[in-house]
């Protein structure tokens, strides 16, 4: 071979070693760059990302801004499980009190454990490993619970009803389709029920809510449990007149004996876990109340009254309906 031939060669193959060099170089630099997805608004300001795997976008809370997983897997959830559940969103953790809600422990079987409501374990949580979490209590607690993983607290009585709470978990968690479906099926029950009440009960008719405290009677709103929801919101009745503005606006009151009867409405839901409809027509002075006199008193249990969820809502609005269908 001639020495033109040979440098010839050594020319074709150096250049090719330098092109192969340039390409692996440009490779290595597409492999670590991060390229964020097409922002996405809804009513909370999220903004999704994209980065390599994983995948984040922005909330807006109370706390300002954060980021959460798109998908999480691992959510500790101390508050709002009965729009998670329906939803199809199990978490791993969750207050013992929850857990046993009356209207959907059997979805929450072999879940977690994470304390006191309002008071969850620290170290349970943690133990968890979650990669969200969410509660509605967290003016003690954020601070611990926002160092174990990303926290959303949305207050109690934030969301007023079961429309506002299955929309924003519905866009929280991608699943608005969901969210929408599942709505349209409540409002046609809860549109039944209260076909069922106007039709049997007067339309000027007013309800109180209370409870029974043995020394103490409280009486409460549309948001605070016990029944308000399901007859206030769900079934569209109103409070004494007297009284309702006050009701509505602050939620609770503690009432004395002598209080009783300007609070009390033509028809009572009574959460008492001790005493019975029997019990307090004997009273002297329950018993001198008109909706005693008349039956129209509806007594339960804490253990069903209490909750206030979309799932509970639902139950009780029926429940509450199926009685008060029957009085006339």
């Amino acid at each position: 071979m001639s020495r033109r031939r040979v440098t010839l060669v050594i020319a074709v193959l150096f250049l090719a070693f330098m092109l192969s060099a340039c390409g692996a170089g440009e490779t290595s630099k597409s492999n670590t760059e991060t390229v964020p997805t097409a922002t996405t608004d809804s009513p909370q300001t999220m903004e999704t990302n994209s980065v390599g795997e994983s995948k984040v976008k922005t909330v807006s809370t109370v706390n300002g801004d954060i980021e959460v997983p798109v998908s999480p897997q691992r959510i500790v959830a101390e508050e709002y499980l009965g729009s998670l559940i329906a939803l199809d969103v199990i978490p791993v953790g969750a207050p013992g009190l929850t857990i046993k809600n009356y209207y959907f422990k059997e979805s929450l079987e072999g879940i977690e454990d994470i304390g006191d409501y309002g008071k969850p374990s620290i170290e349970k949580v943690m133990a968890l490993n979650p990669d969200l979490i969410i509660t509605g209590n967290g003016e003690t607690t954020y601070e611990q619970l926002s160092k174990i993983a990303p926290t959303i607290v949305t207050p109690y009585g934030d969301l007023k009803n079961a429309h506002e709470e299955l929309t924003y978990f519905g866009e929280l968690f991608g699943k608005e389709e969901e969210a929408k479906t599942w709505l349209e099926e409540y409002d046609r029950r809860i549109a039944a029920a209260k076909a069922k009440v106007d039709a049997a009960i007067p339309a000027d008719a007013t309800f109180s809510i209370m409870e029974d405290g043995e020394k103490s009677t409280w009486v409460y709103g549309d948001n605070f449990g016990r029944g308000g929801q399901p007859v206030y919101q769900a079934l569209g009745r109103k409070p004494p007149s007297g009284v309702a503005a006050e009701i509505l606006d602050k939620q609770w009151a503690e009432l004395t004996a002598e209080m009783i009867g300007k609070y009390a409405g033509d028809y009572i839901m009574m959460t008492s876990n001790t005493r019975t409809i029997e019990d307090f027509q004997a009273d002297p002075i329950w018993g001198s109340l008109p909706a005693v006199k008349q039956g129209n008193m509806y007594v339960w249990p804490e253990e069903r009254s209490w909750y206030y969820d979309p799932l509970a809502v639902l139950a009780q609005t029926e429940e509450l309906a199926e009685w008060l269908s029957k009085k006339n």
